[in-house]
């Protein structure tokens, strides 16, 4: 049997790591694995035999300073991927293995030639994944993605992150989930729980208020206490309380005033003591410019990726009697606990070979119910008979299945295009159309020119650009920032000629460290629609956009131009076996939108105030829209969007009956039923969206919350379903801030349930005859400048 370098290696330094671990370990620390200790015994059993110099070594970097250990680094961007290595071999005490996500593990691409690779599963984008609405499939999805963290011998993986859609110009949200807090936690949850059923850790990140690109490392998020209870904290406190993940890494940006891993009454008074988290705090990487005693104070238990100046200032600080080791002792228990759980301490013998083929499906499942369909007039969709297509847009012959930087992937074997998922799904496609996109693809890459979002001063230092070609680091980028190629209109005219009916596919990547969210559709891209548009019609065929897109898009300026509009997101490997699913009518889509898509980007709420003062720089990023984040501001303003949140269309109909309460008055807790039946032609899954409407007593509130959701099964024509939710008074409350408290004010609450935002099918209330403190909680985080936060009042 041949065995590959990779694997062998992998293999050899196991082999001297156990005789070390053997003669060292199991000797002197024997008692560790009593049962009869606690891990928590154990880790402070461990601890106690440190040297100072350890203690600090194991803070700083986890062992960097001890051992030669790195994280990679591509230009200033980390990439947080390592194996795990003996630091203390005395101690059995290893470095805990990292890797990142959250589109699936970003470890290096297979070398160039490579015959056989460890190879990743490319899963669908967060966004993709928060527009199923599934939890269970979700969860699902995290299991396959931890089997690989686990075979591949990673302890941790940096996921999922969870900051809220508040702009749609940043360039991470495709990482992240919606606008909404409820489903932003529950998906969070979801993929948390089936992460670490694996024995594998996962990680929240990035805490608190990295809602933007723009001098990420150190802008100062202004948000007061009401917006950071009801929208940014919210999601966090649902995935923590539900899902317990092993550890949360703190974001680079200030809030309120302080950098966000030296605010101890966020990470101790809030996460710790009021929602019970047991598990480790990591900064985030390459924050060299903090303070690393104020961070250890507040209870950072590692600082990554350490710095020899963070090493020295702690150092310091125990010498001079500033910080007393006892801080370092307490810090260190959840370090240690968390390695003490870990597979790489526990002598787990991965295999190195996962079940990706198994993994690939369970994706492709994800993309399937993620997909949206937009638009559909006259069922164009699905195609069943008509055979061949004309398949036009760069982004056809070349998937975006992810953005870029340490939150998308590179180790997956494939990502199947528009193009190739038409074929497999048995279309014809136009070998003259295919051939000539292939070749401006390759000519583009063989050209290697800066594409035009990245000539500008500002980005050419970033990049380390010098001339006209592309730094090596923008394989991912090349062509997805590159201009789409026009196409003359006797082209369109030919290939109409020879085919049924079109597919366009307009793209946009996005990635860490850049405000490129919401790149602007362009003269070539809305030429091309309207043209193919207008070619296709005047034959009486069809045409069809797919957008591979990381967030929400602008759609106003040619959404009426084509018959069918599929939002794909970022789809991963899958994408375009999934989009061919559902033009075939294989599946029936069942994706609704995670964020609200606006008519134009002034009516985002956050527009004028985003990315801050100065805009080129900002110092201060103020949250001057408060609660209103999303649906929130346009549903309780009265301002119309392109298509609203929970909006999605499906090949069949569903007709909402029965809702009813189990009381017309509130004491502890209020079950809500309802039923829905599959009045169409074909099978499909429905998202029923519960909203709550609050009265307005004392303090303001939006005109609706989403206070639960959930998915149908796949119901044939005629099935029914009766679906339930709980609503506690939790549900009901509102952050009141003089009193630091949650609130629910006396009177009428309405019930409504709905397809999405906007369409609402039914309606019921209920009554609570008395204002309830639910929960009284620490008065802290208070802002550090003066804001003046959005108000219906205002009105």
């Amino acid at each position: 049997m041949k065995i590959n370098g990779e694997i062998m290696n992998f293999i050899k330094s196991k082999i001297n790591i156990g005789i070390l671990f053997v003669a060292l370990f199991c000797v002197a620390n024997s008692s560790l694995f009593s049962q009869n200790k606690t891990i928590e015994q154990k880790a402070k059993d461990l601890i106690s035999q440190m040297t100072l110099d350890e203690k600090i070594g194991m803070i700083v970097g986890d062992g960097r300073y001890l051992i030669d250990t790195e994280v990679e680094k591509i230009n200033d961007v980390w990439i947080a991927n390592r194996n795990s290595k003996m630091i203390i071999p005395r101690l059995g005490i290893k470095t805990t293995a990292l890797t990142d996500g959250p589109s699936g593990i970003n470890k290096s691409p297979a070398p160039e030639g490579a015959i056989d690779y460890t190879y990743t599963t490319s899963f669908p984008t967060s966004t993709c994944l928060a527009a199923t609405w599934n939890t269970e499939l979700i969860e699902n999805v995290g299991k396959a993605f931890g089997n690989e963290v686990l075979e591949y011998d990673y302890d941790l993986v940096l996921m999922p992150a969870l900051n809220l859609h508040r702009n749609p110009n940043c360039g991470r949200n495709f990482e992240y989930y919606s606008e909404d807090p409820l489903l932003s936690g529950k998906m969070a949850s979801s993929i948390v729980k089936g992460l670490q059923s694996n024995g594998i850790g996962a990680t929240l990140k990035h805490f608190l208020a990295n809602n933007q690109e723009t001098n990420r490392r150190k802008y100062n998020a202004v948000v007061s206490q009401r917006a950071l209870r009801e929208i940014y904290l919210r999601g966090f406190e649902i995935a923590v309380k539900e899902s317990h993940p092993w550890a949360i890494m703190t974001a680079y940006n200030k809030l309120n005033g302080f950098y966000t891993p030296e605010i101890p009454e966020l990470l101790q008074d809030i996460v710790r003591k009021e929602w019970g988290f047991k598990g480790l705090y990591m900064t985030d990487f390459d924050m060299y410019y903090g303070d690393a005693v104020a961070q250890v104070r507040a209870g950072i238990n590692m600082i990554m990726s350490g710095s020899e100046d963070e090493l020295n200032q702690i150092t310091a600080a125990i010498k001079n009697k500033t910080l007393d080791e006892s801080t370092l002792d307490k810090n260190l228990v959840y370090n240690m606990k968390l390695k003490l759980n870990s597979p790489s301490i526990k002598d787990y013998k991965p295999s190195l070979k996962p079940n990706l083929k198994a993994h690939a499906k369970i994706a492709r499942d994800a993309v399937n119910e993620g997909i949206v369909m937009l638009k559909n007039d006259a069922n164009t969709l699905p195609f069943k008979r008509k055979k061949t297509v004309a398949v036009f847009g760069k982004i056809s012959y070349y998937s975006i299945a992810a953005g870029t930087g340490s939150g998308g992937i590179r180790s997956n074997k494939y990502a199947i295009t528009v193009n190739e998922g038409l074929k497999s799904a048995g279309f014809k496609v136009l070998k003259e159309m295919e051939k000539n996109y292939i070749d401006f693809i390759e000519r583009t890459k063989r050209e290697n020119l800066v594409p035009p979002y990245f000539d500008n001063p500002k980005m050419r230092k970033d990049n380390g650009i010098k001339g006209n070609q592309a730094p090596p680091h923008f394989k991912k980028r090349l062509v997805a920032f590159s201009k789409e190629q026009a196409t003359p209109i006797a082209n369109i005219k030919k290939y109409e000629s020879k085919s049924d009916f079109a597919v366009i596919t307009l793209g946009r990547s996005g990635g860490e460290n850049y405000e490129n969210g919401y790149l602007p559709i362009t003269q070539i891209e809305i030429d091309l629609v309207k043209n193919v548009s207008d070619i296709f019609h005047a034959a009486g065929k069809k045409v069809i956009v797919v957008l591979n897109v990381g967030g929400v898009w602008e759609t106003v300026s040619w959404r009426d131009y084509p018959d069918a509009i599929l939002l794909a997101w970022q789809p991963g490997q899958e994408g375009g076996y999934a989009i061919a699913d559902i033009i075939k009518g294989t599946v029936n889509p069942s994706g609704k939108l995670p964020d609200s898509f606006p008519m134009k980007y002034a009516d985002v709420p956050s527009s004028k105030s985003f990315p801050g003062i100065p805009a080129n720089d900002p110092i201060n990023s103020f949250y001057e829209e408060g609660i209103y984040v999303g649906y929130r501001y346009y549903d309780s303003f009265n301002v119309p969007t392109a298509y609203e949140f929970g909006y999605g269309m499906s090949f069949t109909k569903f007709e909402y009956s029965d809702l009813k309460l189990s009381s017309n008055n509130f004491s502890s807790n209020i079950k809500v039923t309802v039923t829905v039946k599959n009045t169409g032609k074909v099978a499909g899954k429905e998202i029923i969206q519960l909203y709550l409407n609050a009265p307005i007593v004392e303090i303001d509130k939006p005109e609706k919350e989403l206070k639960g959701f959930a998915k149908t099964r796949l119901l044939k024509p005629g099935e029914i379903q009766q679906l339930s939710f709980d609503l506690n008074a939790r549900s009901l409350a509102s952050f009141y801030t003089g009193i630091s408290s949650w609130v629910a004010e006396k009177g009428t609450y309405e019930v409504r349930i709905g397809a999405s935002s906007k369409d609402i099918r039914l309606k019921t209330s209920f009554n609570l005859s008395e204002t309830i403190v639910v929960e009284k909680v620490h008065d802290v985080l208070y802002p550090n400048h003066m804001i003046k936060e959005l108000s219906r009042f205002d009105k």
